[in-house]
């Protein structure tokens, strides 16, 4: 018997905030995505934000972004993410990629994909640029509170990303995904 994440749910879905755009994610995608940039939240990333790439791609519900000005922050957003995700809802991720360096690290849940990357690699990679055609999902308040965060600290310690960025290597491992 298939499990809960392989197969989809017929969904009628619900209008974005400002009811431009249809959300098709499951329940268990967005409850996974919520708790994850709660956990994000919880342990100072900047800039969190979840896309509902349902419509778009058939093998994951929703990506959330989450970014770090250091490699050990890095490290320590998705290690809380994935203990809480699985302590509160008992998921565990089927593949953990980009752990050598700290710099971009991917949690795949099959249901969402979780993007942690250093604040470099998030300003030269711009993963938004990619999504931005597919509804924003809602976060809790904590989550959303981020935005900006990083551009703040760039300024605050008067790092120019756009600099730092150039040259970095393709995706977790060296690989693009």
């Amino acid at each position: 018997m298939a499990g809960p994440s392989a197969v989809r749910e017929t969904l009628e879905g619900y209008w974005t905030a400002d009811e431009s755009l249809l959300v098709t994610a499951t329940d268990r995608s967005i409850e996974l995505v919520n708790a994850a940039a709660q956990a994000a939240a919880d342990r100072l990333a900047h800039d969190i934000i979840a896309y509902d790439v349902s419509d778009v791609l058939s093998i994951t519900d929703a990506f959330l972004l989450a970014s770090a000005p250091n490699d050990r922050q890095v490290k320590s957003i998705v290690d809380e993410i994935e203990e809480r995700l699985n302590k509160d809802l008992g998921a565990k991720p089927v593949r953990r990629e980009g752990d050598r360096d700290a710099r971009w690290i991917l949690l795949d849940y099959v249901d969402i994909v979780v993007h942690v990357q250093h604040s470099e690699e998030r300003v030269f990679y711009a993963l938004e640029r990619l999504w931005k055609d597919c509804p924003e999902l809602e976060l809790p308040e904590d989550a959303a509170n981020t935005r900006g965060k990083g551009a703040e600290h760039a300024a605050l310690t008067g790092v120019d990303l756009s600099e730092h960025a150039a040259g970095l290597p393709d995706g977790p491992d060296g690989e693009l995904s």
